[in-house]
């Protein structure tokens, strides 16, 4: 069978601003994307049925038998087996919704005619973007378990990093740690090849530290976090997923928050994550068209791909931000930033495509990747797609 992660349209757009760039399956949450997880529990390699504006960066391939997945679903043993026992022309769901079909149609419109098949097991749906933190250290457990059975951890060979519950300690090749603290109590934690936890820094699992990426001097770090690969963390950091590629290297508290790719955080910036009067935090929905209630009490910054902020910035609970915004200023900033946004709390203008792309392509080539033409002409689309949000322009 051939695997297809597909974008459910309305699921797609609750994930806003991170599927302006991705498809839904593309989204890392625990140690791996979900796409990632599916072939892993499959040992197959999958593609993506997605938007068009997207396709040229994450193509569709189609076959006569192929295996369609919701992209929004994160894998488990039972959901898997479920999946791998359609017969031709079924179809899985769950409340009325598509988990999976195996079909040979070509088209995620062809889904649904089948015969259907209800799963009744659990399921870890990532349906809105505060679910993204809220599972993750779920979802750590999961990869850790996944990535590490039958395996052994080349160990923690520094005499001067303390280690707590070394058996949920995994350390692929090349990973370093000094003079650190790696407690494992509460949840494995995992360090990625060529990773590195510098000195001083305090840890507490779940985590995962993709490759190459570092956790700074002197950081600390709660439970139910991932950073990425080729990425950059210090100061305090908890409940938060970055995608990879981006840096919040300094001081500053990072809470209950997600961070795209190639995203920059300024010394000194701060998230709430947790209103005074102890309330509900209202998210900005793209779905919605207006802000919508998380039912939680905990929820700091959504932050697309692309987007920066300057040093001691101040974000307020629950605050959204699109894709290629700089963020800069002293006060706080509105809830709703849309993409292509530069200012801050005294306003903002428009941070025209141009000028943005040869940001991206700087920043991409200080870790050796060229900014695609692709990647271009989705920013691109992004661009106009998100006009709407930008009210300034009209008034101009």
């Amino acid at each position: 069978m051939n695997l297809i992660l597909f974008d459910h349209p309305e699921i797609r757009k609750s994930l806003l601003p991170f599927t302006f760039t991705r498809p839904v399956a593309a989204i890392r949450i625990g140690i791996l994307t979900i796409a990632e997880k599916w072939e892993k529990h499959l040992r197959s390699k999958g593609s993506f049925a997605t938007e068009n504006y997207l396709s040229d960066k994450f193509p569709l391939l189609t076959t006569t038998d192929n295996l369609w997945i919701n992209g929004a679903a994160c894998p488990t043993a039972e959901l898997t087996a479920a999946i791998l026992d359609l017969k031709p022309e079924q179809i899985l769901i769950q409340n009325g919704l598509i988990i999976a079909a195996r079909t040979a149609g070509k088209q995620f419109s062809e889904i649904g005619t089948q015969s259907k098949k209800e799963f009744p097991g659990s399921l870890t749906l990532i349906d809105q973007v505060w679910k993204i933190y809220q599972h993750n250290g779920a979802q750590i457990r999961a990869d850790f378990e996944l990535l590490t059975a039958g395996r052994k951890s080349i160990g923690v060979a520094d005499a001067h990093t303390r280690v707590y519950n070394p058996s949920q300690i995994f350390l692929e090749e090349g990973a370093k740690v000094r003079a650190a603290v790696l407690n494992a109590e509460n949840g494995p934690i995992y360090l990625g090849k060529n990773s590195f936890v510098q000195e001083g820094a305090l840890i507490r699992g779940p985590f995962a530290l993709c490759e190459d990426s570092h956790v700074n001097m002197g950081a600390k770090v709660r439970g139910d976090t991932t950073v990425g690969p080729y990425s950059k963390i210090g100061g305090e950091v908890s409940n938060s997923v970055i995608f990879g590629y981006s840096n919040k290297a300094h001081d500053g508290f990072l809470g209950n928050s997600v961070l795209g790719e190639w995203c920059n955080i300024g010394a000194d910036t701060n998230t709430s994550n947790l209103k005074n009067n102890y309330e509900n935090i209202k998210l900005w929905s793209y779905a919605k068209g207006g802000f919508k209630d998380t039912g939680l009490m905990f929820c700091g910054l959504m932050f697309g791909d692309h987007s920066k902020c300057g040093i001691n910035t101040m974000f307020n609970s629950g605050t959204v931000v699109g894709v290629s915004a700089s963020i800069f200023g002293d006060g706080y900033p509105r809830n709703f930033i849309p993409s292509f946004a530069w200012g801050g709390a005294a306003g903002f203008t428009t941070y025209q495509l141009n000028k943005a792309l040869d940001t991206a392509a700087k920043a991409m080539e200080r870790r050796n990747i060229a900014l695609s033409e692709a990647d271009k002409l989705i920013l691109k689309k992004v661009f106009e797609d998100s006009a709407a949000y930008r009210v300034w322009e009209k008034k101009s």
